[in-house]
């Protein structure tokens, strides 16, 4: 009954969370957006302590209900370890501590000093989030637009077709190789990735210890048959000795399902006193020590600000990034500091984004966290899904009226650029297209009745929307671009 209950349950997550990162339409954040805001570490990020209190007392309640259930990454894991369908395929082994819990000290330290490609990198959620955004949300479009074409032959619109497109290449390699990972991961071991990488996995392992129910052994009906050590993904059962690391367990079931014997349980302790494995008789204080120092230093990136996001709505030839200055960030990350401070690269935001804008940043220090860029759209003002999504606090909800007061920078006209000037012909794209009415056309040479007319921008009134870049008809440099502002500002 723990088995299935637990599948039901993993099964409905996964899918729900799978097809918020698929979704592109932007109806299914309304209903959903919720389940990313439950995963532990962004909640972490975002300072969002009732999720936080709430994931460690299920912890203590329930064990690490958490990694079976609710984490993407984990039931993607035992997805992956099922269709190897050898029985009997496990088999009891030490927790690996050398690696274990080094892997949370750097990720700790990852997050303090700033170096945001490692730390998201071995971020649980985030790295699922890159899976589903970079491999299955192409899949997923493709499968769309080829009933897009098959709809349109039969005279029916209920498909239309989208873009699909190679947002960062460096972050599909990564997103492909760790999937490559996972998959020899879970093929060989079941849950090797959860008890040995995965630092959210070790954080809830200090509390699953002390959970109040857990898997009991009934020394007296037990036959010592070993199949609840060959059934048990985490590799936590030692039969031998009637022992369970409790550390390890994420309470599957599969272990009660599979004895013959009625000698395994679910339950609160007993009058007995159960025992326990040598590997979970760990230095209570080493364990509070390494708790409270993840605990506050996430808290405390979470004081920072942030990064850098992409964009696109609209379609026209392909055109190059300039160079910008300072990175553009979306309405509501506040900053560039506090975006890359909070942000975990989860991709939710960019697989989101209707507009094209967002992409994955290529820059090695902030790398797989959000940047803008207006190659194949602009941040259009009435949207306002990237802040409505993010899980992390990185991006601050912004309602749409508000949206267009805040200034994420301005625009600045090439002049060597402009076709006014190189093909001598008329234009104003820039100026018919600005949301605001920042830019107007004026003559080049006040003077003359004959001279060209070319943008002048007003920088107050400016809010760095990129229209005017996206539609921009000089190639393949745009004639005018959005230089970005380190912190925004209100207009």
């Amino acid at each position: 009954m723990l088995r299935k209950i637990r599948t039901i349950l993993a099964a409905v997550f996964f899918v729900l969370v799978t097809l918020l990162f698929l979704d592109f339409t932007g109806t299914l954040h309304h209903w959903l957006s919720w389940m990313a805001k439950i995963q532990f570490l962004p909640a972490v990020m975002a300072l969002n302590i009732v999720v936080v209190i709430a994931l460690v007392l299920l912890t203590l309640v329930f064990g690490r209900i958490y990694c079976s259930v609710i984490c993407p990454l984990g039931v993607f894991q035992d997805i992956l370890a099922r269709l190897r369908r050898k029985k009997n395929k496990y088999s009891y082994s030490k927790e690996v501590r050398w690696l274990r819990y080094p892997m949370l000290v750097v990720f700790i330290i990852a997050g303090v000093a700033g170096i945001g490609s490692l730390f998201q990198l071995l971020a649980p959620y985030s790295s699922y989030g890159r899976i589903a955004t970079m491999l299955f949300q192409p899949l997923w479009k493709i499968g769309n637009n080829l009933l897009a074409i098959l709809a349109e032959r039969a005279d029916s619109y209920a498909f239309y077709t989208v873009d699909t497109w190679m947002r960062s290449l460096p972050v599909f390699i990564i997103a492909a190789i760790t999937l490559v990972v996972l998959v020899i991961l879970a093929w060989r071991g079941g849950r090797t990735y959860c008890n040995t990488i995965c630092p959210v996995g070790t954080i809830l392992s200090f509390f699953a210890r002390f959970s109040w129910f857990k898997i009991h052994f009934d020394t007296d009906k037990c036959k010592n048959c070993s199949l609840c050590s060959k059934n048990c993904k985490a590799a936590c059962i030692d039969f031998k000795t009637h022992t369970v690391d409790y550390s390890r367990c994420v309470v599957c079931g599969n272990c009660i399902d599979s004895c013959k014997f009625g000698a395994l349980s679910y339950s609160k302790p007993s009058g007995k006193a159960s025992k326990t494995s040598d590997a979970s008789k760990i230095d209570t204080s080493k364990r509070s020590f390494l708790l409270a120092s993840a605990l506050v230093s996430t808290a405390a990136l979470a004081q920072k600000k942030e990064k850098l996001m992409d964009g696109g709505l609209a379609e026209l030839e392909d055109k190059v990034a300039p160079e910008r200055q300072t990175p553009l960030t979306p309405p509501g990350s506040l900053s560039f500091q506090n975006l890359s401070t909070r942000c975990t690269g989860c991709q939710l935001c960019v697989s989101e984004c209707p507009n094209q804008v967002l992409r994955p940043s290529s820059d090695f220090m902030h790398l797989m966290q959000p940047t803008m860029s207006y190659e194949h759209g602009y941040c259009r003002p009435e949207c306002n899904r990237c802040s409505q999504v993010c899980p992390a606090g990185a991006i601050k909800p912004v309602d749409k009226d508000e949206k267009t007061s805040i200034q994420i920078g301005h625009a600045v006209w090439i002049k060597k650029n402009c076709v006014v000037l190189t093909d001598e012909v008329e234009c104003g794209n820039c100026a018919r297209h600005c949301p605001s009415g920042a830019i107007e056309m004026v003559p080049l040479d006040e003077n003359n009745e004959e001279s060209p007319m070319i943008p002048a921008i007003n920088e107050a009134a400016c809010i760095g929307c990129g229209a005017c870049e996206y539609v921009c008809p000089s190639r393949p440099f745009s004639a005018i671009y959005v230089e970005g502002h380190e912190v925004h500002r209100k207009i």
